[in-house]
């Protein structure tokens, strides 16, 4: 038996029913067609910083709502056109807007931008909440679909690759996302929702099978919608909030993934339960990997960012 989840043998078969409402390609269709409506109006900003060999700036982006979103972009100085790498963020956990991470991708010999989510960091959240919501941002807007936190986050990521793949620097045909956690499920995401990415790396993606993750995790930021119905009692409201959650599960979106991913998973994390990453895993119809660490959680794995750098240079510099 694992500490904290399933059998590892009965991980590898766990493969949930989907639960995808009857319009969510139509939901997500026209909430593309709302994106591609607001002009991305890119601006960069020279910044300094104590490296040589790249040049680094702030880029700032019209996204989702007229929201102006944030991030560090940097790139080999040297003659391009490079390969590029979109990097998604944990939930809540972007400590100096991970400029150093950003800066050390772009020594791997990649463009790079770090999103920054909306309201986490500097990025700017013009959705409005109709309602009341626990601290954090798991349950903002979360009774109704349009509203959600999450579809203003989705649609930022979509958009954070339409802008980095025009710049002339980069070469569009090789672009890959990746991230842990939060940014792990935003990788699939924006993998499902655009065609840009050629590679996807995520570790322990967050916000994937969320039926099972609100009774399986054991720590935080899950539990914020498990807190949520502790304050709303009623059952409508439970089934209103898991009907809004359905259109942003990765379970129901993995399937649209065209590109190679590679993805990990700590078989004693107690925030993203393993059997939640394997109903991501287990729903990808595309060349895929999971790299299984025993004595690991949500962590940082130093033997899987090993594997990622190998696994872009494949990808993306082969």
């Amino acid at each position: 038996m694992q500490l904290y989840d399933m059998p590892l043998d009965q991980l590898q078969t766990y493969k949930p029913n989907k639960t995808a409402p009857h319009d969510f390609t139509d939901f997500w269709a026209s909430s593309l067609e709302e994106l591609a409506k607001i002009k991305a109006n890119p601006e960069l900003t020279p910044a300094s910083y104590p490296a040589d060999g790249v040049k680094v700036y702030r880029l700032i982006y019209q996204s989702f709502g007229g929201a102006a979103i944030e991030g560090w972009y940097a790139v080999p100085d040297r003659k391009g056109p490079h390969p590029a790498i979109v990097k998604y963020h944990g939930y809540n956990a972007s400590y100096d807007g991970d400029i150093h991470d950003i800066v050390n991708w772009a020594l791997h010999g990649y463009a790079a931008f770090g999103m920054l989510v909306r309201g986490q960091h500097s990025s700017e959240d013009t959705i409005i909440s109709p309602h009341g919501h626990v601290p954090g941002w798991m349950t903002k807007g979360i009774l109704n679909k349009d509203t959600y936190y999450y579809r203003g986050v989705y649609l930022d990521a979509v958009r954070a690759l339409e802008v980095i793949s025009g710049f002339e620097e980069v070469d569009e045909t090789r672009i890959g996302v990746t991230g842990g956690s939060q940014g792990g499920g935003l990788s699939i995401a924006a993998a499902a929702l655009s065609d840009i990415p050629k590679a996807l790396a995520a570790d322990y993606p967050y916000l994937s099978n969320f039926e099972r993750a609100i009774d399986a995790a054991l720590d935080q930021p899950y539990l914020e919608i498990n807190s949520f119905f502790r304050k709303n009692g009623s059952p409508d409201t439970e089934k209103a909030a898991m009907n809004t959650l359905s259109y942003f599960d990765i379970i129901n979106l993995a399937d649209r993934v065209k590109a190679p991913v590679l993805m990990s998973i700590g078989l004693i994390d107690r925030v993203t339960p393993p059997s939640t990453v394997f109903a991501a895993y287990n729903h990808l119809e595309t060349e895929k990997e999971l790299k299984v660490y025993r004595y690991f959680g949500h962590e940082y794995i130093p033997s899987f960012h090993t594997e990622k750098l190998a696994f872009f240079k494949t990808h993306l510099k082969g």
